[in-house]
């Protein structure tokens, strides 16, 4: 089982403790978002859970964990967003320097490989041009090339979803030629600082660039962290994400970056609420479970197992090394 932790929130930078607490008790309760009495009991040993992948905008409050999380035997990797915008567009986010040298302790780490940067989403309006963008995406590169091996990019989409909240800041939809601009001035840069550039979840076909499709819950990087190879179909939820399956264990409406463009938290009040709720020895991330009304069931078998097919790879191929290209 891969564990995503969490595309719905930022667990490392509100929930880290109460993270923590549920790996010691091994499991965890997630709530069925389009029905929130459906609970789900979902394992979190080590024989279970092959990597965890952490998403996040600051990583800094699971960094006093990351040995236990060693020596408790779990592997993971980061995708960690940064981007250049200001308190109107991400209100509650910390100082971008600040953020930096959190991506960069966290790298020292683990180990560059495992700490992916995320330009993610790029916006347009008359403060955020395109040359504002090619500018920052080359200073950040130029500071973080020594400290990851990946970038992946976005561009902002399903604008109806989100109106209400960038409304106010006349944020644009963005053009297929400005894509292609973008997207051409970016892969020059990446190319500069010998770093991968890959877009996540994007229709546009950017490879004239070198920028492939990405995904984001990778199995091949899972493989190279843990020596290993993993049976595991792609992600059927959008025809352009390549990401393979993985079990998410957050809620939405409960990261309190107050970031206008997040599709995850409509209602940035409802976050403050959801989070005044939380209990960090609770089961499930937001209150607690109501034994009454609440249904527990426990994830299907075939969703949380181990997903690594090692003997058998070994026995066919002779070495992990081959099968990886490693």
């Amino acid at each position: 089982m891969i564990l995503s932790v969490s595309r719905r929130t930022d667990i490392p930078a509100f929930y880290a403790e109460w993270f923590m607490n549920r790996l010691k008790a091994g499991f965890v309760y997630v709530r069925n978002p389009f029905n929130i009495y459906q609970v789900s009991e979902v394992p979190l040993t080590p024989d279970n859970v092959d990597a965890i992948v952490f998403w996040t905008k600051n990583s800094k409050p699971l960094h006093q964990y990351l040995s236990e999380i060693d020596n408790m035997g779990y592997k993971y990797y980061f995708q960690f967003t940064i981007t250049p915008y200001g308190k109107e567009i991400e209100e509650n986010i910390e100082k971008k320097e600040k953020i930096v040298e959190t991506f960069k302790n966290l790298s020292e780490k683990t180990g560059k490989e495992k700490v992916i940067l995320r330009y993610d989403p790029v916006i347009l309006n008359d403060k955020y041009t395109i040359d504002f963008h090619i500018k920052s995406f080359e200073r950040l590169c130029s500071i973080l090339s020594s400290y990851t091996e990946k970038v992946v990019i976005s561009f902002l989409d399903d604008y109806k979803k989100i109106s209400k909240n960038i409304k106010c800041q006349n944020i644009k939809e963005i053009t297929e030629d400005e894509m292609n601009i973008i997207a051409e001035n970016f892969s020059d840069i990446a190319g500069r600082y010998n770093l991968i550039l890959e877009s996540c979840a994007e229709e546009i076909n950017l490879k004239k660039y070198n920028i492939n499709h990405g995904k984001c819950i990778d199995d091949e990087l899972i493989g190279k962290i843990t020596n290993s190879v993993l049976d595991v179909s792609k992600d059927g939820q959008r025809t352009a994400c390549g990401c393979v399956k993985c079990i998410d264990i957050g809620e939405y409406n409960t990261c309190l970056h107050k970031c206008l463009y997040c599709y995850a938290n409509i209602d940035k009040e409802s976050a403050f609420e959801n989070y005044r709720r939380h209990d960090k020895y609770s089961p499930v991330l937001i209150g607690s479970i109501d034994r009454i009304k609440d249904k527990i069931t426990k994830r299907n078998q075939k969703d949380t197992k181990s997903l690594k097919k090692v003997d058998e790879v070994i026995a066919k191929q002779g070495s992990i090394e081959d099968m990886l290209n490693i």
